[in-house]
């Protein structure tokens, strides 16, 4: 389970994580106290470039080798795209030349195909013993399985024909024993095609929804899923799910309701019992949709490729077993009926839900020109963006500011609240009641209810009489200011004769330089 987790969560990450099954991984050599070797000299170190062709049942390769020398570290081989690790393998052959030992130590890297077609080897480079070894890029084709292998070649007769190079070596030194050094595949022949099969499974996807109908503005609950039996785990795996799910996205979104995304693609499966039988569900999408008409939801069929393995008949120790191919595996259309609301004087602007009265008051005992406030709002599961502020309905001697809006979001609903400001100016009970309310339509009983909240606030003190302001000529500063003030009415065109004055007062300064500056010519 924790396998295909991973590859849910990571989906960015790789086109073709597996389930179940733990990718290989290839642990760094432990650090010893003992001296390290000597980096061996470039020449001594190539890099073996791998097959052009390969057939679907068989094995890509990438190698290096190192002659006359000992192996200390070297970096990781690179990923593939078409191609999937299946392990190392460690090659020394030993060579006696005029009675000298070399050796030659080969590293080679198995990659196995998810598949046939032809795929591009991006350039890479490896550092082995510090030496930098760089490759070229390279197209390999994967050849479909071949029915049979092909005939071995006929012997050729003695003396027909040279003798292969590589069957035999002969030392310099013709007294030194003959070493044999050949090619195993040239020996005892290519080994056979691998034979797979196909497990069946019980998967699939599916589009749910919690409620086969819903009305107009009430939220309902759509998700895209996909089921697997925990015993098909190591049989599948998610193939390119970055690039599938955008369209599966946009295939969901609805243009006849408001949408609110849910939450991500889940990380971790959930264990449920569909049909009787115990699945791993794992959530590719989920949305609440909040229909704004009475025009039904149409979700189509959706499709969603998967990796889907084939396996040895006969299992070999040490081997991967497997042999990647592509399912496709397609969901159900799905419709959710829309009904309309029932009549009402204020239907077009009623919020639907389940909600609850949420009221508070931050003075129990206001008194008379004093501020408190009110807070009037709901909670419950609906779509908070439809809940508008309520109105206070003008009262006698009070004074209503704002309102604070403050939402908290919770899946399919929330929270929402309106903080008024209120400052009485007589004493006496405010109606809250009769001054503000909320019509709501409760799906769940078919009906409209109204809102109205349960406080009534009790005004204390006395009516508070407003002070006379003092005439300003009774003002101690103002006064005397006032009665020397200039009563003379003033021209409204003084300012623009300044302007005028100010720019002939600027024309002569400039003629009184340049008349200054033609007489210092003059002079010099």
């Amino acid at each position: 389970m924790a396998g295909i987790a991973g590859v849910l969560g990571a989906a960015a990450a790789s086109a073709q994580p597996t389930l179940g099954v733990p990718k290989p991984e290839i642990t760094a050599p432990a650090v010893s106290s003992r001296p390290q070797p000597k980096p061996t000299a470039p020449a001594d170190v190539a890099l073996l470039p791998g097959p052009a062709t390969v057939p679907v049942t068989g094995v890509f390769t990438l190698a290096f080798r190192l002659r006359g020398g000992t192996l200390g570290e070297y970096s990781e081989f690179p990923e593939l795209e078409g191609f999937k690790k299946s392990g190392k393998t460690s090659t020394t052959t030993i060579r006696t030349v005029q009675g000298r030992r070399f050796t030659d130590l080969t590293i080679t890297q198995r990659y196995a195909p998810y598949g046939e077609g032809e795929f591009s080897i991006k350039p890479f480079q490896l550092t082995v013993n510090g030496v930098v070894l760089r490759s070229r890029a390279a197209t390999v084709r994967v050849l479909p399985d071949p029915l049979a292998a092909p005939p071995a070649a006929a012997p050729s007769a003695p003396g027909t024909g040279p003798a292969s190079p590589s069957a035999l070596t002969l030392p310099a030194d013709p007294t030194a024993p003959l070493q044999a050094v050949g090619d195993l595949d040239k020996l005892f022949g290519k080994p056979k095609a691998a034979q797979y099969q196909e497990l069946p499974d019980g998967a699939f996807l599916a589009v749910l929804a919690d409620q086969p109908s819903v009305y107009v503005g009430q939220g309902v609950r759509v998700g895209l899923y996909f089921f697997l039996k925990p015993s098909d785990q190591a049989m599948l795996a998610f193939h390119d799910f970055n690039e599938q799910l955008p369209p599966l996205l946009q295939e969901l979104h609805q243009a006849t309701a408001w949408q609110e995304p849910g939450p991500e693609a889940s990380v971790t499966p959930d264990s449920v019992r569909q049909q009787g039988q115990l699945y791993l569900r794992f959530r590719l999408a989920e949305n609440v949709y909040y229909p704004l008409t009475a025009s039904p939801l149409r979700f189509p069929p959706l499709a969603l490729t998967m990796v889907k393995y084939k396996f040895l008949k006969k299992p070999e120790a040490g081997q991967d077993n497997r042999l990647a191919g592509y399912k496709t595996y397609l969901s159900k259309g799905l419709t959710v009926a829309v009904r309309g609301l029932p009549s009402h004087p204020r239907q077009a602007a009623v919020a639907v839900g389940a909600y609850q009265l949420q009221e508070t008051i931050s003075r129990k005992v206001p008194l008379v020109g004093q501020a408190f406030t009110y807070t009037f709002g709901v909670q419950g599961q609906g779509n908070l963006a439809a809940v508008l502020a309520p109105e206070f309905v003008a009262w006698p001697g009070l004074e209503v500011y704002g309102p604070e809006v403050r939402e908290r979001a919770a899946p399919g609903g929330g929270r929402k609240l309106f903080r008024y400001r209120l400052v009485a100016r007589q004493p006496g009970t405010i109606p809250l009641d009769s001054l503000i309310q909320l019509v709501v339509f409760n799906p769940g009983t078919a009906r409209y209810d109204t809102l109205r909240p349960a406080i009534r606030p009790r005004i204390s003190g006395a009516v508070a009489t407003p002070k006379v302001l003092p005439k300003p000529a009774e003002d101690p500063f103002y006064g005397p200011a006032l009665a020397e003030a200039d009563a003379r009415m003033q021209s409204l065109d003084v300012y623009r004769d300044v302007r005028r004055y100010a720019s002939w007062l600027l024309i002569g300064l400039v003629g009184v330089a340049g008349v200054g500056w033609w007489r210092a010519g003059r002079s010099g």
